[in-house]
């Protein structure tokens, strides 16, 4: 950071804390021990919204705040209690499967309840931010000993402004690392605000076309790169991260650009992911009953991600890639 951004971090730091007792927020996913989303060992929050359509979305269960009702085929044993007890008669099983009716359906959780195998599970779990944070301390050791901490993922987390106002200086206050990780498709205050209890940003660089932005991701591409240019001025560590999608993001042209722009823009870089594409979240589109973009698609080879890699480490050489490959 430079000099006014680490003297507004100080002082946000030590003033005293004015909560909001009444904000909660939304996750889908508390996951401990991630060691891909900061440095050292991290537990990654998810929390619930996105303003985002990508077609290749392996959490579609983080685009909307509202709750999520999933079906697991593979847990039902067909008890049928769930049909007796849906107020809004909202449910029918079948050969086929479980019928959600989900313009009836309340998400009030009575199925969930009454599943004796666990087939339904209601996707979003609501806390306060002291709540939170006594679930994140649980792996301080790991984190002081790692050199890791807390990233606040989703969906987008600054979906949820309020909530990471609230939490995010309990996290600095108790002595942990901060990491955002945001798609950048936000009002720019919002980023703003939120700056002085951040360490370190992983911000996602998908598609540099505005008009392919658009299309692939359902917003253009403007604001993203506005929101990296004020990250930058505020010379905040990033990580930059791009998923490689076949008939989307993958192409030469693509990360040649991203690459001009991280080069040319974006001095604060650290470190630059490139992602190779992931099927793992094409069974949860099934279970939400939403159509998936990517039904058929296979993933990349090792050659093709090798070949995206070469062109991307030659303008920017922290650029490195991960991710299975066919």
């Amino acid at each position: 950071m430079d000099s006014s951004s680490t003297a507004a971090a100080t002082a946000a730091a030590s003033a005293p804390l004015l909560r909001n007792l009444s904000v909660t927020g939304t996750t889908f996913n508390i996951q401990q021990f991630s060691t891909e989303d900061g440095p050292g060992i991290r537990t990654t929050v998810f929390l619930k919204g996105c303003p985002l359509r990508c077609a290749w979305c392996h959490n579609p269960e983080g685009m909307r705040v509202a709750p999520d009702l999933m079906w697991y085929d593979v847990r039902c044993i067909a008890a049928r209690e769930c049909l007796s007890i849906c107020p809004e008669q909202a449910l029918a099983l079948s050969q086929s499967g479980m019928q959600i009716d989900r313009a009836r359906c309340t998400l009030c959780g009575k199925c969930v309840r009454a599943c004796p195998s666990a087939a339904f599970e209601l996707i979003g779990k609501q806390w306060t931010a002291e709540e939170l944070l006594d679930e994140l301390l649980k792996d301080q050791v790991f984190y002081e000993t790692s050199g890791g901490g807390v990233t606040f993922s989703g969906g987008e987390p600054l979906t949820q402004i309020d909530f990471l106002s609230e939490v995010l200086p309990l996290c600095k206050a108790a002595g942990l690392q901060v990491a955002l990780d945001t798609c950048g498709a936000v009002a720019s205050d919002r980023l703003r605000r939120v700056l002085p209890w951040i360490d370190l940003v992983l911000y996602d660089l998908k598609v540099m076309d505005a008009a392919a932005s658009k299309a692939a991701t359902g917003v253009s591409n403007e604001l993203i790169l506005d929101n990296a240019r004020l990250l930058a001025e505020h010379g905040t560590p990033l990580w930059i991260r791009t998923p490689l999608v076949p008939g989307y993001t993958a192409n030469a042209d693509n990360i040649r650009a991203i690459a001009d722009f991280i080069r040319n823009c974006l001095p604060s870089v650290q470190r630059w992911d490139l992602l190779a594409y992931t099927n793992l979240g094409r069974p949860k589109y099934h279970r939400l009953d939403r159509p998936y973009a990517l039904e058929d698609a296979a993933l990349l080879t090792r050659g093709d991600m090798e070949a995206l890699w070469r062109v991307a480490v030659e303008l920017v050489p922290q650029a490195q890639w991960s991710g299975a490959t066919c």
